[in-house]
């Protein structure tokens, strides 16, 4: 067995792009080789020096990739982010230490360049916390039972005076990208898409060898304004009955308004043939079984984290967000080097600096990034062992500063 310090952890050349998306199958459990047309999709992904990969005599046997990102933080600031995907150690090489390698040079190097957090979606739990990330976003995933929403099977449209019209690929990339900053805007947890994401969602390129093309609809507002853009698969199952027996699975729902959601969920409860929808990933808190006459139509089908976050700089990441009400808060990050001073005015706005003084709370650059988009309770961290009162009652502080409303939410896995 070749020894850890015998393997090459570097940046991936342009002529060893395929290898490493050999590698990259493999770790994934897909077919190995691609096609000339799949790589020459991808080429796009290569950008030097942000493409990393453990080379063990000439073979790469581990992978990783990130890119530039933008993730909306409380308030509505867009918070620079090192976006990391395509991690993979091949099975032959785990437990060598490559993917920490890898991921220590991926961060001092977005550090160096003044990036203020990195973001992933975790594939396993266990794994990235002891890099310094943190669940920052959860998802939920709903399936509707149609008959039972008591919404009217007879429905032709939008009570408000909007309209539901079919559209496709072309229109989809026209008008989404504008839709969807409307709502990364004022979303915390959601993130940047570039034009080569929505050619992809509409098949426009092809990363995989099979693409299903979806359905596509559109909520206009009364006024005739796009406030709303759905996604949607079908399947062809007659069961037992000689009856249709169909589901229909949301890729994606982009909704700016209450209304513009409620009119597309209950569109797609109209469909005829369709007795299930499947409505994909949602925020936790998401308003959907509501908007059925019986939300116990809506079954909770799956719950679980989502994007994780790491705090690069601590001090930019804290001012970037806004706070629900005024206070102070010093914090000892333990494994970040060094303690901080929180200071909320009553406007929302924050100032951090470091400080000398005595800590408020001790907490771990992982549980600080959990708390950073409001998601989590410092009062329920410290109830684990995860957060330590240095002054009593500063977990509440904490929470009446840091926690919001609405829960933050990341639509996209990348």
């Amino acid at each position: 067995m070749t020894s850890a310090t015998d393997i090459d952890v570097r940046p991936v050349t342009e002529p060893e792009f395929a290898d490493w998306h050999r590698a990259m199958n493999i770790g994934f459990l897909r077919e190995p080789t691609l096609t000339e047309d799949q790589l020459a999709a991808r080429e796009p992904w290569f950008v030097p020096g942000r493409v990393l990969g453990a080379f063990d005599g000439g073979r790469c046997v581990a992978t990783f990739r990130s890119f530039d990102q933008q993730v909306t933080a409380v308030g509505g600031a867009a918070v620079q982010a090192d976006a990391v995907t395509n991690v993979t150690v091949s099975p032959t090489h785990r437990r060598r230490g490559l993917l920490s390698r890898m991921m220590s040079q991926d961060l001092a190097a977005a550090k160096e360049r003044g990036v203020v957090v990195a973001t992933l979606i975790a594939a396993e739990y266990p794994i990235y916390g002891r890099y310094g990330f943190g669940p920052a976003t959860s998802m939920a995933e709903w399936t509707i039972d149609v008959p039972r929403t008591g919404l009217d099977p007879r429905w032709s449209g939008p009570e408000d005076g909007g309209r539901i019209d079919l559209v496709d690929a072309p229109d989809v990339r026209k008008f989404g990208p504008e839709l969807h900053e409307r709502l990364r805007r004022t979303q915390p947890g959601a993130v940047s898409r570039d034009d080569r994401w929505w050619q992809a969602t509409t098949g426009a390129i092809r990363y995989f060898a099979t693409f299903a093309e979806p359905h596509y609809a559109v909520y206009r507002s009364p006024s005739g304004e796009v406030e709303g853009l759905v996604a949607y698969t079908a399947d062809d199952n007659w069961g037992d009955t000689s009856q249709p027996q169909n589901t229909a699975t949301v890729k994606w729902l982009i909704g700016v308004t209450p209304a513009a959601e409620r009119a597309l969920w209950q569109y797609l409860c109209s469909i005829d043939w369709v007795v299930k929808v499947k409505s994909g990933p949602r925020a936790p808190d998401d308003l959907l079984p509501h908007f059925l006459p019986d939300p116990r139509a809506a079954r909770l089908t799956s719950q679980a984290d989502w994007m994780w976050v790491r705090i690069l700089d601590v001090v930019r990441a804290l001012e970037a967000r806004t706070y629900e009400g005024a206070g102070t808060l010093v914090l000892d990050v333990v494994d970040g080097g060094g303690r901080y001073r929180l200071e909320a005015d009553a406007s929302g706005a924050g100032a951090c600096a470091a400080t000398t003084a005595d800590a408020d709370l001790s907490l771990t650059l992982s549980d600080l990034a959990t708390l950073w988009l409001g998601d989590e309770s410092a009062v329920r961290l410290a109830a684990l062992g995860r957060v330590r009162e240095e002054r009593a009652g500063a977990a509440r502080v904490a929470d009446a500063l840091l926690r919001t409303s609405r829960r933050p939410w990341c639509p996209d896995l990348f």
